[in-house]
């Protein structure tokens, strides 16, 4: 069994989720949409049923076409990914502070 992201563990395991923590993970890269549903765990079909919906709100945006296949990629501009960024981040930090046992979490 593939283990979940603290991403995936806090947000769900929806496509559109999965696809987020694999864009937040890579967020310097870009991506075809086939390597974007081959990374993120989901198929191509359901990648397309939810790609007007990360197009219309801004969520990745194109970036360069190479031959045939056109390249998108986090779009780290948009506020809501801004914030996205910030809870994924504080939730590695937190993961590693309770790994290093620096903090002590409650429950």
């Amino acid at each position: 069994m593939e283990e979940k992201s603290l991403f995936i563990e806090f947000m769900g395991s929806s496509p559109t989720i999965k696809v987020l923590d694999y864009l937040l993970t890579e967020r310097g890269l870009d991506f075809s949409i086939t390597d974007m549903a081959k990374n993120s765990g989901i198929g191509r079909t359901t990648l397309y049923r939810i790609w007007s919906n990360l197009i219309k709100n801004r969520i990745i945006i194109p970036t360069r076409i190479i031959g045939k296949a056109k390249l998108y990629r986090l779009n780290k501009d948009n506020f809501v990914i801004k914030k996205l960024i910030e809870i994924d981040d504080k939730l590695m930090i937190e993961d590693l502070k309770k790994r290093s046992g620096k903090i002590e979490i409650t429950a």
